[in-house]
């Protein structure tokens, strides 16, 4: 089954992003390390650290838009206003753990702070969604990590039967 050009939504969650007070570099950064020969970036946008707010066009974007992948970078730590993996929880229907821990194993090998995240990744209905830490760095490291399952993820989400057998 080839999905084709995956459709991909970028969203950086941000209080100071959202209120022009901080350059979100979160949600370019993530475009740089898509390969554009299999990813179409179809919409991009910045919000507050708000549950509504990010529920909302969370579930835009999975059932109106019909995006295959949705990545979010932002508010997966400690800070009491980070809520992504809160907001990303009330909308994905299965959750993905083996991706989030493939991430935060990633991360260890640079800081222990890595374990602090609190990322996850998940499915609602064909769309795949996964939390990005807002750090560049941190994105340069473990968006990598996930991004050759991501083709073979979005088969079996949309479907394929075949065997997953190497």
């Amino acid at each position: 089954m080839d999905i084709g050009l995956i459709k991909v939504g970028i969203l950086t969650i941000s209080d100071k992003g959202s209120q022009g007070l901080r350059t979100d570099q979160g949600g370019p950064q993530i475009q740089s390390l898509l390969p554009a020969d299999g990813f179409e970036i179809q919409v991009t946008s910045i919000v507050p650290d708000e549950l509504p707010e990010i529920i909302n066009l969370l579930v835009d974007w999975c059932d109106q838009r019909k995006l295959d992948l949705i990545l979010t970078t932002g508010g997966t730590g400690l800070s009491p206003r980070d809520i992504t993996p809160e907001a990303t929880a009330r909308v994905i229907e299965r959750e993905i753990p083996g991706m989030a821990e493939a991430m935060r194993l990633e991360g260890l090998k640079y800081t222990p702070f890595a374990q602090l995240s609190r990322a996850i990744a998940g499915t609602r209905g064909e769309t795949l969604i996964i939390n990005l830490p807002g750090s560049l760095k941190a994105i340069q490291e473990m968006l990598p990590v996930v991004l050759p399952a991501i083709p073979h993820a979005l088969e079996k989400i949309k479907g394929d039967p075949r065997d997953c057998a190497r």
